[in-house]
């Protein structure tokens, strides 16, 4: 039978254990995010990512069974990255400079690579399965919790997920326009999200 995109599974068929095995594996995730953050969803296809990424089909298929997995692969490398630049917020979550800490980090994580991450919140939509994109998402809110706690705002989720989206539609629109001051970002960012965090208060 031949591989298809049609195929239900979404987890990777190889682990990566050998140093070829994980350049491949990089290989065509990355080439996946240069695909997303380009040309887009109309050229997203397992041959086009295969192309670009300098493999085979057929080393594609062995470590990923269809698209969706190299969707679901190239969010967990984007949501470590974001963890990764939100070090300084996690170890110090209730500081003062907190909330200016993680909007900075947010801001400078979207602005990174705008389109792919406007793209990915997309498809996250349409790919991610709660089991393993989620240890990443309550990490981020719990953290996001903490910060708001340590401005005296008890944060419940619908509020913690309305913040999440402020930032979310912060970032998109500022891709959108071109724009490129990472510092004007981060503090319109922690404006808003501290305008609505404490709305009705």
């Amino acid at each position: 039978m031949k591989p298809s995109d049609n195929i239900t599974s979404t987890d990777p068929r190889k682990t990566a254990r050998q140093r070829r095995s994980e350049a491949t594996v990089d290989a065509v995730v990355e080439a996946a995010a240069r695909i997303l953050g380009g040309k887009g969803d109309l050229s997203y296809t397992t041959n086009a990512i295969a192309r670009t990424a300098g493999v085979s089909i057929g080393s594609l298929y062995q470590y990923f069974p269809n698209k969706d997995a190299i969707t679901r692969a190239l969010i967990r490398r984007e949501l470590k990255s974001l963890e990764d630049q939100l070090g300084p917020v996690f170890a110090a979550p209730t500081a003062p400079s907190a909330l200016a800490d993680f909007a900075a980090a947010a801001a400078a994580y979207q602005m990174r690579r705008p389109t792919l991450a406007r793209r990915l919140d997309e498809q996250e939509e349409k790919v991610a399965a709660p089991d393993d994109l989620a240890p990443a998402r309550v990490r981020i809110m719990e953290l996001l919790s903490a910060v708001m706690q340590g401005h005296g705002i008890a944060a419940d989720t619908a509020l913690l997920e309305d913040l999440m989206a402020v930032a979310r539609s912060l970032t998109d629109a500022a891709g959108h326009r071109g724009e490129t001051d990472i510092a004007r970002l981060a503090r319109k960012i922690e404006f808003a999200m501290m305008a609505v965090a404490t709305a009705g208060r």
